[in-house]
């Protein structure tokens, strides 16, 4: 199965070249997921019903099915892809986004504070490969995350639909999200279910209050979200996190050093000749405090 996953296969502008972006955006079936996604994306990231429209970034857009939706929601949208062959692709289709060709791992390029929110779609886990020898994958999430968060406007949303090829992963990716200054969490929709299972970072640009509380994942009361094929449950359902200032560490009280301990020491000097002072009763005794 890990052969599977394109991430494992090649880096994306490899692996999306111009035959497998061709044949990625004619699937019908990955149309309709894509679709899909980025609805329940756009849902999550709960912007004002007052019909306004808004300028969102789509992160890894490649050849535009996702940014579709935004458009179809009356929003405007700029698409960030490292695949040329993608961004040439979604030319090809007229899209009304702004098309980008950038690595999300160097940064995002663009405007401190004018985004109103931000989605991507099965792209943030390709961060976690090293491709090139250059390739650090704790410092690239490290400046993605810092400049999504420099892009965002204050108490905007970014929501990340991620597939973590395990715990560890996932972990990795959010705790960098905390440190560049984001509040929010994962939800995971359909969390019994190994067909259907979704998961997505919903991360608030700013430290956490009641109206960026994480939502919850669909599926999670009764059986509506399995299909009767559950895996072992090793993520919880909705895991928040806050961000906070790391502790410093306490330091470890030393052991105290007895009697025994300095007769020996004292020996040990003056085998080697050293002038040692005599031993009394005194030697080694605990002082009383002071007052």
């Amino acid at each position: 199965m890990a052969t599977s996953r394109p991430e494992l296969q090649a880096p994306p502008e490899i692996f999306y070249g111009d035959d497998e972006a061709r044949k990625y955006t004619s699937s019908s079936r990955i149309i309709g997921i894509q679709a899909e996604l980025s609805e329940r994306a756009l849902e999550l990231l709960a912007l004002p019903g007052d019909g306004v429209p808004r300028l969102l970034l789509d992160i890894g857009c490649g050849s535009g099915l996702s940014g579709e939706t935004l458009t179809e929601n009356g929003h405007h949208w700029i698409g960030l892809d490292i695949s040329e062959s993608m961004l040439n692709i979604a030319l090809e289709r007229e899209v009304e986004g702004d098309l980008l060709l950038g690595d999300m791992g160097q940064g995002l390029g663009v405007r401190p504070g004018v985004i109103d929110g931000a989605i991507s779609i099965s792209a943030v886990q390709w961060l976690c490969n090293a491709d090139k020898s250059s390739h650090e994958p704790r410092i690239r999430l490290k400046v993605f995350f810092g400049s999504l968060y420099k892009c965002l406007a204050r108490g905007a949303r970014a929501v990340l639909q991620v597939y973590p090829e395990n715990l560890a992963q996932r972990e990795l990716i959010l705790s960098y999200a905390m440190k560049a200054g984001f509040s929010g969490g994962v939800v995971v929709d359909y969390p019994h279910s190994a067909k259907k299972r979704k998961e997505y970072l919903v991360l608030t640009c700013g430290s956490a209050s009641i109206t960026s509380a994480t939502p919850k994942g669909k599926g999670e009361e009764g059986d509506s979200g399995s299909d009767g094929d559950s895996s072992e449950d090793e993520y919880t359902s909705v895991s928040v996190s806050e961000r906070q200032r790391p502790r410093k560490r306490q330091k470890l009280n030393k052991k105290v050093k007895g009697k025994e301990w300095i007769l020996h020491k004292k020996e040990q000097m003056r085998r080697k000749g050293n002038k040692v002072p005599v031993d009394t009763k005194y030697t080694g005794r605990k002082r009383k405090p002071r007052f």
